[in-house]
């Protein structure tokens, strides 16, 4: 006799107790009508207009995500922050390179959050959403600042608040850069979670909206699309 093979989840079982204890203590913490809010899509009919990358679009992008997040954007203030990455180096460099960590910054000052963003996150519209959500995170999670987990925890927190599908897209780049005779690829993280981590939290997300087949998951790219499939016929089969 052949047995059939139980779906595993994509994660390891200390990612996926953390990611479900977090789910649900955002539910308690936000209430289920977050929960069911409308995911955040990638279209003109979220995003409308042309998009230039200038500091205004920028801010434009700011008042939008305080606005559905429920944040007084009179209350943050917003930071340009120069790129820290060196060109004209690179195109010297015809090697693989690795970069990873924030691309932002929030503290409080004189009541207000300070939310600093890097200049050359504005050219890049999926990361500058996921960039902007995540430090509007801090903001809503001002009193959980002291836990060990605060960073990942605001990023597993964009899902809960509908902009999953940025901060997945957004999670690891890989491009081949050209300069001058040279050529390169370019691979860089965005955040504090791997991307099967954001895979089984956009799967977590949808089980509890009771969406075992999400509309929205199309719009993720291929990879954190996968890891959310897994993670949905593991939930599934887990709860038979």
């Amino acid at each position: 006799m052949f047995w059939k093979r139980r779906p595993e989840c994509p994660v390891r079982p200390v990612e996926q107790e953390w990611i479900d204890r977090s789910m649900d203590w955002f539910v308690t913490e936000f209430g289920p009508h977050r929960l069911r809010a409308e995911v955040i899509l990638p279209t003109d009919d979220y995003f409308p207009g042309e998009y230039s990358g200038s500091r205004q679009d920028v801010q434009a992008v700011l008042k939008k995500l305080c606005a559905h997040m429920g944040l007084d954007p009179a209350r943050i203030v917003l930071e340009h922050d120069e790129a820290d990455d060196n060109p004209d180096l690179s195109a010297h460099v015809p090697i693989n390179t690795a970069g990873s960590g924030a691309a932002g910054h929030h503290r409080v000052r004189n009541g207000k959050s300070i939310i600093g963003i890097r200049d050359d996150q504005a050219a890049r519209p999926m990361a500058l959403v996921a960039t902007i959500a995540h430090e509007l995170g801090h903001v809503l999670l001002q009193r959980e600042a002291g836990r060990d987990d605060h960073e990942p925890l605001t990023d597993l927190l964009t899902i809960f608040f509908g902009y999953g599908i940025f901060s997945a897209n957004s999670a690891f780049d890989f491009s081949r850069q050209v300069r001058g005779d040279y050529s390169y690829t370019q691979t860089s993280r965005l955040g504090y979670l791997t991307e099967p981590m954001y895979g089984y939290g956009l799967a977590r997300y949808a089980w509890l909206r009771g969406e075992p087949d999400p509309p929205w998951a199309r719009y993720l790219d291929t990879n954190p699309r996968t890891f959310l499939k897994r993670g949905l016929r593991y939930l599934t089969a887990a709860n038979d």
